[in-house]
């Protein structure tokens, strides 16, 4: 590389990774363009309001472990406001009864355990585990030791651990039965606290990695969809070039794709030449999953009141004066058949516990597979457009647009209604325990994510750890390099930290390559230290 010229590096996404990536380039004295097909920076990080008018996130909002976490510096840097919940969460069982604090406390700390040993289980003998065995299979083996026959009602005891094992969905987006055993320590993210909740929001974190990039001049093209990339082999000028959706033309010396793995799934077609084959193969191995979140709002956290409704003491099996605070799992409910057939489990982050300066009643439900393809559409459907042949407003004052999008408000009240009423102190009368607004993300239908949300190890992966280097390495000959949290560091992957490291590796290796020093503040020793 030609270390006497300034080198012009194109950019494409402005999530975390192309912006870390970008903010490093410009440190260092390289052009940069940043082409972004949205509206705004962020990519897959960004916030709205809900109702009540406090901000939330629509995308990430968990900083993944502490030690030596860029992430969690950021957050200290800027004053953003995280919450570790210490203790259990409140469980109800497939009947709707909240299981006692020490039952519970002690089926999750069962669970736990069966996942940390999966972890080592995965790490130590990954080369020789059968591809098709899941982590649900390693449970249903793990379960049995854990409580065996000789204890009382063992088949009980086991059927509410193996329930409380799909909540792992939850974090990688996919059922559990999905879930590659064989490459499952590559979901095991960095040491340190337990994972940290930004109450807070992304959103200073992010103005903190922005303000370098818009300071430092890059150009930033928003609303600029790529359609077609051209190697260097393609041009003969030593040159990447990109034509976009509406026919423009950028030549750059390096691009560096920050596109996540879904979109990559669905544009191979866009490369010219063609991506080497083994490229191709994990981009189209390494599993998408789509975690989405629903926002329901109320009055009042009626969930941290103690329940008085019996004041019978000796009733350790009622919700007599508990509370629900941090987390609450719902496991297979056999009595919301109308509206969950299926029996997805759910569970939720209630925000009213949270720092009080940013805490409101809220509850922030998790979703996943299935039951996010069920939500995602029904709620799509009743927010479209009307076709009605009425124009008007009805006597309400109405317009059908108003109707369309208050049915799939209702809708989602309703079809959560049997979880949160079952929530301590909620009564059907009282207008603190009635919703007030609601926010729902849908990444399954956004083109721009790649109809999901991040990447997981799903059954079948044959080799998932050398797919994630294939995708890291990208193709440099062809001045085609790749970020994103699905070529993070092994420790990292799938995570805000991830994306957030990926891009500023490439940035490193790009700025080697052309002489270069490092810039200021690069995390290499602190991905070391993880590793």
């Amino acid at each position: 590389m030609d270390s006497t010229k300034r080198p012009h590096v194109g950019i494409v996404g402005a999530g975390m990774a192309g912006l870390r990536s970008a903010g490093y380039l410009l440190e260092l004295g390289f052009q940069v363009t940043i082409l972004e097909a949205r509206d705004r920076l962020g990519g897959r990080i960004y916030q709205e309001k809900l109702p009540n008018g406090h901000l939330v996130d629509m995308g990430a909002n968990w900083i993944h472990g502490t030690k030596e976490n860029s992430i969690f510096q950021l957050a200290k840097e800027t004053g953003t406001i995280t919450t570790n919940w210490d203790g259990d969460a409140a469980v109800f069982d497939e009947h709707g009864d909240i299981l006692p604090a020490k039952i519970s406390e002690r089926y999750s700390t069962i669970m736990w355990n069966i996942i940390a040993e999966a972890f080592q289980y995965s790490d130590k003998h990954s080369a020789e585990i059968d591809s098709n065995r899941s982590l649900l299979d390693f449970f249903k083996e793990k379960v049995a030791e854990q409580i065996p026959e000789t204890e009382e009602d063992y088949a009980r005891k086991r059927k509410i651990v193996l329930q409380m094992a799909e909540l792992w969905g939850a974090f990688v987006g996919s059922p559990v039965e999905k879930q590659s055993l064989k490459f499952f320590w590559l979901e095991e993210c960095l040491d340190g606290a337990e994972n940290l909740f930004c109450s807070g929001t992304y959103r200073k974190i992010m103005e903190k990695i922005v303000a370098p990039v818009v300071d430092g001049g890059a150009d930033i093209k928003l609303q600029t969809r790529v359609a077609e990339i051209f190697g260097k082999s393609s041009t003969g000028s030593n040159t990447v070039k990109v034509k976009t959706t509406d026919n423009q033309y950028y030549e750059f010396d390096e691009l560096v794709l920050t596109t996540p793995l879904g979109w990559l799934k669905q544009n191979l077609q866009a490369f010219h030449p063609p991506l080497p084959p083994r490229l191709t193969t994990a981009i189209q191995s390494i599993g998408y999953g789509c975690l989405e979140k629903v926002y329901i709002s109320f009055p009042k956290a009626f969930w941290l009141e103690p329940d008085a409704s019996n004041n019978n003491n000796n009733d350790n099996n009622n919700k007599n004066h508990r509370t629900v605070k941090g987390f609450c799992q719902w496991l297979s409910p056999s009595y919301a058949s109308a509206t969950n057939p299926s029996r997805w489990t759910n569970e939720i982050v209630e925000l009213g516990s949270i720092d009080p300066s940013v805490a409101h009643p809220t509850l922030l439900f998790y979703i996943y597979g299935a039951e996010s393809e069920y939500v995602t559409s029904k709620v799509r459907s009743l927010s479209s457009s009307s076709s009605s042949s009425d124009s008007g407003a009805d006597k309400n004052g109405c317009s059908p647009r108003d109707q369309i999008e208050a049915a799939a408000q209702q809708f989602l009240y309703d079809f959560f209604k049997p979880y949160y009423s079952l929530l301590p102190s909620y009564s059907p009368t009282d207008p603190n325990c009635q919703p007030s607004g609601c926010l729902a993300t849908d990444w399954l239908h956004d083109d721009l994510a790649g109809n999901g949300s991040y990447c997981n190890f799903q059954v079948g992966l044959q080799e998932g750890d050398k797919d994630i280097l294939t995708m890291r390495h990208g193709v440099p000959e062809e001045g085609v390099w790749m970020a994103g949290e699905h070529t993070a560091t092994f420790v990292a992957l799938g995570t805000v930290t991830g994306a957030y490291w990926s891009g500023e590796d490439v940035a490193r290796r790009i700025a080697e390559g052309y002489g270069r020093g490092v810039a200021a503040g690069a995390g290499a020793g602190e991905r070391e230290a993880a590793v």
